[in-house]
């Protein structure tokens, strides 16, 4: 029940965001769409045997990686530029391939998208553990030292193993 409570409080959360209404149609209409939301989807967002704490300290967890990928995405950016303005002979594609040692379908599924987002990387393919990431340049290649995977792993307390990247 406490699981429901958090993803509805969260949802409604969301939505007075995202809307910007707070007259009473709007707020009705918000309370029945993320109640009906969370009774129909429960059971699919998040595993509803995970103890309500672990999940706030996820939350609060995922904030902070949430604010180190954001500067991540700003030093990529700044990389990005300098290639631009610079020698082309810097740009040197190429795929990277690694096997990830997350082991939830969210914790790879957040480690897929946060590789895509920053500037520079693409996940091209994901088969199984196996991760093939297309970098742009050696230092966004360089980039994929297993830094992004760690953190990831903080957040879920999922053991990470020491893992190695092959170009």
């Amino acid at each position: 029940m406490a699981y429901r409570l958090l993803s509805f409080t969260l949802l409604f959360a969301f939505w007075l965001i995202l809307s910007g209404f707070f007259d009473p149609f709007h707020l009705s209409l918000g309370l029945v769409s993320c109640a009906l939301v969370t009774w129909w989807s429960s059971d699919l967002m998040f595993e509803s045997t995970t103890p309500t704490k672990r999940l706030v300290r996820q939350g609060w967890r995922l904030a902070g990686y949430l604010c180190w990928l954001l500067w991540q995405i700003v030093l990529s950016n700044i990389h990005l530029f300098k290639l631009s303005l610079g020698d082309l002979k810097e740009v040197s594609p190429r795929v990277v391939k690694f096997r990830t040692g997350l082991k939830s379908d969210f914790a790879k599924f957040l480690l897929a998208n946060s590789i895509t987002i920053t500037p520079g990387t693409i996940t091209v393919k994901i088969l199984g553990d196996v991760f093939y990431v297309h970098a742009i340049s050696a230092e966004a290649a360089a980039g994929l030292d297993g830094g992004m995977e760690r953190r990831i792993a903080a957040i879920f307390e999922d053991e990470h193993p020491a893992r190695e990247a092959e170009a």
